[in-house]
């Protein structure tokens, strides 16, 4: 029987990123659930050592909610570039280095992409969902995806992460550019939330 997470229950959000917690907390705010990110409980990270985001997602989840006591909600996602044969995918945080510094990946991925010769920007961010309990049992995951394409120099100092080089197919701005309401309405976290909704409401 599918475990169901009912109005007022505290849930960890098993992330550090204070973007992701932001964009999830908006998320779960409508349904009552009061969250709590993993950083606030000062919950150490897992070794992501996934090979998918599925799988990196689960795994986050099920530490947090044994480490925290609590249901868990965890995020996995990532910058997918077509010419790149899908990187830097599972590794787009890594690609920002230990310091976290974006910039830094954002210039990797024009070095990158410049290094192929091909003028294709084609591109996807990908986010893996999932949500665990402490009493064990499998947990949910679910995955959505936004595609679109990329544009350089970055444009716009709103949103997180690769934002500032990705135009959603059908805009002219860049994620990094939109307002945080105009983004979560249509973006990759917003459609594997709808999947996880039906799976656990």
């Amino acid at each position: 029987m599918m475990r169901r997470l009912q109005r007022g229950t505290r849930v960890v959000v098993a992330s550090h990123n204070p973007g992701k917690v932001r964009e999830i907390h908006d998320l779960v705010a409508p349904y009552g659930l009061a969250a709590v990110s993993a950083a606030e409980l000062d919950l150490p990270e897992p070794e992501e050592t996934g090979l998918t985001f599925k799988a990196n997602a689960e795994l986050k989840a099920l530490a947090a909610a044994k480490s925290a006591n609590l249901p868990a909600l965890s995020d996995d996602s990532g910058l997918e570039v077509e010419v790149l044969d899908g990187a830097p995918g599972i590794y787009s945080a890594r690609w920002a280095g230990p310091g976290k510094d974006f910039a830094l990946a954002m210039d990797k991925v024009a070095e990158r992409l410049e290094e192929t010769g091909s003028e294709d920007p084609a591109a996807w961010f990908t986010c893996a969902l999932a949500v665990a309990w402490p009493n064990g049992g499998p947990a949910v995951v679910v995955q959505g995806e936004v595609h679109g394409t990329l544009t350089f120099p970055p444009r716009g100092d709103r949103g997180f992460g690769y934002d500032p080089i990705f135009v959603p197919q059908g805009r002219a701005q860049t994620f990094g550019e939109m307002d945080p309401a105009e983004k979560d309405a249509i973006s990759h976290r917003d459609r594997a939330f709808a999947k996880l909704k039906a799976a656990i409401w």
